[in-house]
């Protein structure tokens, strides 16, 4: 039972440079603030950035794929699989259009929704039963415009006084997970708001 103490966190996102800071890549911008928190380093490698760090005796392995956002399945079977860890004691972040901006809400297994990174996922492993963060986004977009509004950036007050403040709590929600378990986290950070825009 060596790795029921090790825990993998995906940060879904596309790694290209033009896709850096949008909406579609917030998982990205959660694990790189938890990287930071655990004075953890990238490294290039199968399908991924990777990175590895520890917490009160748990070891977090950081993955940001770097296949596109539709193909994350690829990277989350591999390393799932590579590091010996159970689908409970992984994360996978994303963006949530259905949640208002900087709204967390984790949960321990579920449907990818209209989520094509999540939907891959979901195929890979043959299954949803694993845990996921979801970060809301908002959806203030005119219908059949949703990739523009994902593949765009926040504006900068709301990235100011909404995102980053919520990207901080987002690194707080998964060190709860490691540490407290993923049913104390959703009682204790889970935020009732839903989008209302």
């Amino acid at each position: 039972m060596e790795n029921s103490r090790k825990f993998i966190i995906f940060g879904l996102g596309n790694a290209e440079a033009q896709y850096a800071g949008t909406r579609h890549n917030i998982g990205f911008e959660v694990v790189n603030a938890l990287a930071q928190k655990l004075s953890a380093t990238f490294r290039t490698d199968r399908y991924a950035y990777v990175a590895e760090g520890k917490y009160k005796g748990r070891t977090f392995v950081l993955v940001m794929p770097t296949t596109l956002m539709n193909l994350s399945g690829k990277a989350v079977r591999y390393w799932t699989e590579h590091e010996g860890v159970s689908p409970e004691n992984i994360l996978v972040i994303c963006d949530d259009i259905d949640l208002a901006p900087g709204t967390l809400r984790m949960r321990a297994k579920g449907s990818g929704g209209t989520h094509n990174g999540l939907n891959h996922i979901i195929e890979m492993l043959g299954h949803g039963n694993f845990p996921r963060l979801r970060f809301g986004v908002g959806h203030n977009f005119a219908q059949g415009y949703q990739v523009e509004y994902v593949l765009g950036r926040f504006e900068s007050d709301e990235l100011k006084n909404v995102i980053t403040p919520a990207i901080q709590t987002a690194v707080d929600m998964v060190l709860s997970f490691g540490t407290a378990g993923i049913q104390h986290t959703m009682n204790q950070f889970n935020t009732k708001k839903t989008a209302v825009q």
